[in-house]
């Protein structure tokens, strides 16, 4: 036999190989992309790190002690920090706080990239928008600690302390706040103060009232809903409900 003919047979042979390993890759593609949507689908809760809603709330105060001695070490900052959280998320704590400048929770709390769950609207208000994002985080994050976050002269607290008209949809703000307005009208001290501390503890109310999944996760006990005021002047986060 010539080399050429042997050549030829070789050709032959390896496109046989070749057309039998395509057949072969072609059947198990499926099995391969189900495979790895799969992987992809897997609940975060099934992976999230361990733990309890008490844990979680002295992170955040042990954080904000560190913020108010200036002892800050700005956790979960660098690049492997950001290659980790980059296909996956699990915060320890969702927290619904104001949209003020003055209050942003990373920097409150000393923490850093994927710790906290935000959920930011003026006046730290409910509304069903809120609610389901807040859900999200339980539902799907496994977060075990909701703190809803409000803070000493609040503008929006202010705004319907004072009862003037307000241009646009400030309106809503205002209207969702008027409800803890009535729960502080024969109370002594700053009412100001007073009303700030009512809607939080308002709020609190209606994530446990307003929703099933979060009532369930409370009495099932992977649930804590708190409430805190943070104070302009000290830095410091109060827990009050």
């Amino acid at each position: 036999m010539t080399e050429a003919r042997k050549i030829g047979k070789m050709s032959r042979r390896n496109l046989i190989v070749l057309g039998g390993a395509s057949a072969m890759a072609a059947s198990l593609w499926p099995h391969l992309l189900k495979s790895q949507s799969a992987i992809a689908e897997i609940n975060p809760k099934e992976v999230a790190p361990s733990i309890t809603a008490d844990q979680a709330l002295k992170k955040l105060m042990e954080g904000n002690q560190r913020y108010i001695q200036q002892k800050r070490i700005f956790p979960d900052q660098n690049q492997a920090r950001i290659s980790e959280v980059a296909n996956s998320q699990h915060p320890f704590a969702t927290i619904l706080g104001c949209s003020d400048s003055r209050v942003p929770p990373e920097l409150l709390f000393d923490q850093g990239l994927g710790d906290i769950f935000d959920v930011r609207i003026a006046g730290n208000i409910t509304d069903n928008t809120i609610i389901g994002s807040i859900e999200y985080s339980v539902a799907e994050l496994g977060v075990p600690l909701i703190l809803v976050l409000g803070h000493e002269r609040c503008g929006a607290v202010k705004a319907t302390l004072e009862g003037h008209s307000v241009p646009g949809h400030i309106g809503t703000v205002v209207a969702a706040i008027k409800p803890a307005l009535e729960q502080v009208q024969n109370q002594s001290g700053d009412k100001l103060d007073n009303l700030v501390r009512a809607n939080v503890k308002m709020s609190v109310d209606k994530l446990k009232a307003s929703s099933p999944i979060l009532a369930e996760a409370v009495k099932a006990g992977k649930l804590k809903i708190v409430g805190a005021r943070y104070d302009l002047d000290t830095a410091t986060v109060e827990i009050i409900s």
